[in-house]
Formats: C-alpha cells, structure tokens, sequence
C-alpha cells in the first residue's frame, strides 16, 4: 500500500511540474539542478601559419577537437529480450529518452518521439529507456497501450543520473561519434529537436 501511495504522491508531483520533469524515485531534496544542457563547447582550432616569403605554403590547420562528454555505454534488454548496446548505435544520431510509466509528462513526449523516428529513421535511433523498478512487467504493456514505435529498454535512475539527468523526462542527444550534444529535460518540442538533429548533421 505504501508503494502505490508513493506512486500516486509522485504522479501529483508530475503533474504539477508538467511543463518540467517528474523527480526521481530515489530522489530526495538535495537532487541535482535541473534543466542544465550537458554541452561543452568544441576547442577552437588553431590559425594557419602565414605563409614565409618566398612564396612557401601556409601550415595545415589543426583538427578541431571535441570536448563534449562521451554517453555512457550501457547494455540493456528490449521489452523483445534483446540486448541494445550504446556501442552498436554508432554511426547514428541517437535520442536516448529516460522515462517512467509512473510520470505524466513522459505520455505526452511518445508521439513527438514517434513522429522523429518515423521522419527521420536513416540516420537517427531513438531508445526510450524506461527506469520503472518494476521493470518489464509494468513497461511492456504501457508501450502497447500507448503506441510507442521506437526501441524501449529496460534500465534505472542510476544510469539516467550518469548521463546527467536530475529528472524525467529527460532527453539526450549522441552523436554518431558517440558524444553528448545536448540533454534536456521535461517536455521538447519536435521543431527543436529537429532542428539540433540537422545542427548535429552539419557537423560531418
């Protein structure tokens, strides 16, 4: 009776921070701030060497360096029982969505999330990772009932946290190299992640 009293506690929560994110299960008043991007700016690359008298040609410019965080690796089964790696997504733009059945907010992030991997299934990979305790038990039949069309694993708060997110929903976006372009967390809008998935294909 006391975890659905918490479960209930949580959703009112949720729902009262709905334009925000729903707090952790194993969150407590000291949880971290939200709402922080998890970008770090790339190092600027060098000038070129003007060139010497005489006509000799100018020093290559050096390769731009990328400082962003690397996303967690993270191996972790589909409500199928298959295992879904961080690693095997390289190569891809990757949405990695921490959600939970118990957050409201997290309902109406699915068909925003759809949409994205339905218009932009070539090069882009979204995985919802569902933190509920419960596990498969709670997750799979939600997925169903609510139409999710994108890869859901099974994981936990603990690995939300290692990729930065105080709260759900919480959203990051990887890049095909692996590293961290962004997290957000509460709702996004599909104009603006649309628009930092083609920032992040302007890079190649």
């Amino acid at each position: 009776m006391r975890r659905i009293d918490d479960t209930f506690l949580r959703s009112l929560a949720c729902v009262a921070l709905l334009a925000t994110a729903c707090g952790g299960s194993e969150a407590n008043g000291n949880a971290a701030e939200a709402g922080e991007s998890a970008v770090a700016a790339s190092a600027e690359a060098g000038e070129a060497t003007p060139a010497a008298a005489g006509g000799a040609p100018s020093a290559p410019t050096p390769a731009k360096q990328d400082d962003r965080p690397d996303a967690p690796d993270f191996a972790l089964p589909d409500l199928a029982g298959e295992t879904v790696t961080m690693a095997e997504l390289r190569g891809k733009i990757v949405v990695v969505d921490f959600w939970a059945t118990w957050c409201p907010p997290c309902l109406f992030q699915i068909p925003i999330l759809n949409a994205i991997q339905e218009k932009h299934a070539a090069d882009v990979v979204v995985v919802g990772v569902a933190v509920d305790v419960e596990g498969l038990e709670v997750v799979k039949p939600y997925a169903v009932e609510n139409d999710i069309q994108y890869t859901i694993v099974i994981g936990t708060e603990s690995l939300a946290r290692k990729f930065g997110a105080p709260g759900f929903p919480a959203l990051a976006l990887v890049t095909p190299t692996g590293k961290i372009a962004s997290m957000h967390v509460g709702l996004i809008e599909e104009d603006v992640l649309t628009a930092e998935i083609s920032e992040i294909r302007g890079e190649g």
